[in-house]
């Protein structure tokens, strides 16, 4: 007997991905929670190591080094991650709220979402200068900076330590560049005052080695381009000026109800706030039991607690008290390859001490880098033969990707009977139904999604574009829709939830294409799929797979690589900064480039059977060939690395069958690859591919020509 996935009944909402939380996302993949719905919500797809900073600066580190790939993370949690900012807090309704989507209801909610900075307050700042944090706009001005040539001016703005940290690092890059450099640290307080006599001593003769000045007790007037003014009116000479000073909590916390410290949110022992629904952890809490500095590691040592305290809350377990240590070992960088240590009031600098820093930041991010494989559940003792097989070693792919082989659908298809009635129109090969009604030319499709996202609202969003795509390619314009949703089991509540959240989203999309939802289906089943039945009129003849002619040009609207990330996504080996850009570009609506590629003499939309699956549907409709360049067609960012790992989506060698005259290995691989709410291929005229494509690209469309019809049967590469 088939047993059922267990139901959801319980929604936990990570707000923020910091340290504390990736660490919770971790464990809680290793350990979940039946009947919890987890989601996690982040500016952006990576959340940097700041304990790394300086060595990155200093140019010990790659970039990438820093950065905890919370997509990634996410889906080894089984987790929806939302990247988004959030805006606020509704604790009456138990509501989180970010940009451009609707509420984000929970049950249970968590933020870790550190601190900000007043630095932008200061005059000029904004500017002439740029924070520390977020690490990504840092990062590209620094490297720029870094990589200039001639005398070096730069200024890092307080922050205490950090600031030293900072200041010596960037000292330590120039020097190594070999470029004469002015390194000023600028502090409104004693610069050091958070270590001891000894260690600040250290760092302090560490500075000097190193060229830094230290201007301590000083007010900012304002930044200018190319000098930092004191309000005693002395003029610091800096091109490049950043810190981290004045850090304060988001304002939006002040707008939630709950119980503040400064701004901070108050929470007892258990990390609870006021409301023992929400609770919070690292920089932007405040332990009022046993008040502790703004350190990471106790955003660290919270994790197994709040993990803990989270799953109680849910239902299950019992809370449990966080104590926080007295005092912690804070580990300095000196520039180079050297560090400090110190704890309770001793230290020790050095190579030995960079070693050990080193090894703690490197164990602590191989956490996230080396996830554990979870073992999947065990088959029955006894199983029907094939099962093992049947199975793969690698999860389904969703999307496109879980489509049925051109060839099963085709042989069925081609063994139905002709139409009988007169105002239906066959078109063979075309993915939509020509109807006739009243003397109005009408399309018909209907197309569907297995999941590839926890997000319902995401995936609402790719499924609507994916299923408008076969109104767009045959010129008509949308004009009405029906929705089929099949719901995971679920609680009524996290059914109303979750349908409102796919409803609006769908409604939105189906609605800016011009068309309107009119009504559907629901039901549950053991996972979330979602699918659209569409019309579309045509006020002039459509356009279809038969009309292309030897001699046109071939336009491409969106690059390929959806199948192979999402199928890398899911087997949990996709870089998360891809797998968002992928998404990017799918839920990217093709209304505008359907309409200029109205004079078409032919065009289909690239879904599941791939570039050369659909590009041989057309040849053979309109009885022609095809040559493609290779090098013109564009991929998707992290495709071809992904695809040279050997990562396939369930459907390529179905599709690669299709057409087995073309090469594989390389870049090719990529034209059998699914593709979910593709671009428009598009068979024009020669004389207007040129123009086309510019205007193309001047609507927001990496369009692309990739090759060329011929008389000669069949589909080859450039050579």
């Amino acid at each position: 007997m088939h047993t059922p996935l267990l139901p959801l009944t319980r929604d936990l909402v990570l707000i923020g991905g910091g340290h504390t939380h990736a660490l919770v996302l971790r464990k809680w993949g290793m350990n979940p929670l039946p009947g919890a719905r987890l989601t996690v919500i982040s500016p952006g797809p990576t959340a940097p190591y700041s304990g790394m900073l300086p060595g990155f600066v200093a140019g010990h580190y790659q970039r990438a080094e820093l950065d905890i790939d919370l997509v990634r993370l996410a889906r080894f949690a089984d987790a929806r991650i939302i990247i988004g900012s959030v805006q606020g807090i509704d604790a009456d309704r138990h509501e989180v709220h970010v940009p451009d989507r609707p509420p984000i209801a929970f049950d249970v909610a968590s933020v870790n979402v550190g601190i900000t900075s007043d630095m932008p307050a200061l005059s000029g700042f904004a500017e002439h200068a740029i924070p520390a944090k977020p690490l990504g706009a840092f990062a590209a001005r620094w490297a720029e900076y870094l990589d200039g040539s001639g005398p070096a001016s730069v200024a890092v703005i307080g922050a205490g330590v950090a600031g030293a940290e900072l200041a010596m690092a960037m000292a330590h890059a120039l020097r190594a560049k070999a470029r004469a450099a002015q390194v000023t640290l600028i502090d409104s307080a004693a610069a050091l005052s958070a270590t001891g006599d000894k260690a600040a001593a250290t760092i302090r003769r560490a500075m000097g080695d190193l060229g830094v000045d230290v201007i301590e007790h000083a007010a900012i007037s304002y930044i200018a381009s190319d000098h930092v003014a004191l309000e005693d009116g002395r003029q610091i000479p800096a091109e490049f000026v950043t810190g981290a000073a004045g850090a304060r909590p988001y304002g939006w916390m002040a707008q939630t109800g709950l119980d503040l410290h400064q701004g901070y949110i108050r929470v007892n022992g258990h990390l609870q706030s006021s409301d023992p629904a929400i609770f919070a952890a690292g920089d932007c809490a405040h332990l009022t039991e046993d008040p502790r500095p703004k350190a990471g590691v106790y955003a660290v040592r919270e994790a197994p607690v709040l993990f803990d305290n989270l799953q109680a809350a849910l239902g299950a377990g019992t809370m449990r008290r966080y104590v926080p240590q007295k005092d912690y070992l804070k580990l300095i960088s000196l520039g180079g390859k050297s560090a400090l240590a110190e704890r309770f009031g001793t230290s020790f600098s050095g190579a030995l001490m960079w070693s050990w820093k080193n090894h703690i930041d490197q164990t602590f991010m191989n956490k996230f880098r080396d996830l554990p494989q979870m073992p999947p559940p065990a088959l029955p003792r006894h199983h029907a033969a094939g099962l093992d097989e049947a199975l793969g070693d690698k999860p389904m792919c969703g999307g496109c990707g879980a489509k049925i082989g051109r060839g099963a659908l085709q042989s069925v298809l081609n063994g139905l009977p002709a139409p009988l009635r007169a105002d239906v129109t066959p078109l063979p090969g075309d993915d939509a139904a020509l109807l006739t009604t009243g003397g109005v030319r009408q399309v018909l499709t209907s197309d569907h999604l297995r999941g590839f996202t926890n997000d319902p609202l995401l995936m609402a969003r790719v499924a609507a574009v994916h299923a408008l795509g076969d109104i767009w390619a045959m010129g008509a314009s949308p004009q009405a829709a029906t929705a089929t949703v099949i719901l995971p089991r679920m609680t009524p509540e996290l059914q109303h939830r979750t349908m409102a959240e796919i409803m609006t989203t769908a409604s939105n999309v189906i609605r800016d294409a011009g068309a309107e939802i009119v009504g559907g289906h629901s039901s549950m089943g053991d996972e979330l799929t979602i699918g659209f039945t569409l019309t579309g009129l045509c006020p002039n003849a459509p356009i279809t797979l038969s009309g292309a002619q030897a001699g046109d040009a071939l336009i491409l609207t969106k690059p390929l690589g959806s199948g192979i990330l999402m199928a890398a996504e899911m087997a949990g080996q996709a870089n998360g900064a891809w797998v968002m850009d992928a998404f990017r570009q799918m839920v990217q609506p093709q209304g505008e480039a359907a309409r200029l590629l109205t004079n078409a003499h032919a065009m289909t939309d690239v879904t599941g059977f791939g570039l050369a699956g659909h590009l041989l549907g057309m040849c053979t409709a309109s009885k022609c060939g095809a040559t493609l360049d290779l090098d013109a067609v564009p991929v998707m960012a992290g495709a071809q690395e992904l695809s040279a790992m050997g990562v396939r989506s369930t459907i390529f060698d179905d599709n690669r069958a299709l057409v087995p005259e073309l090469p594989l290995g390389g870049k090719a691989d990529l034209l059998f690859d699914p593709q979910t709410a593709g671009g428009l291929l598009a068979a024009v005229s020669p004389d207007q591919a040129m123009d086309l494509c510019n205007d193309l690209r001047t609507a927001g469309y990496p369009a692309v020509i990739i090759g060329r019809l011929s008389d000669a049967p069949g589909l080859r590469l450039q050579s």
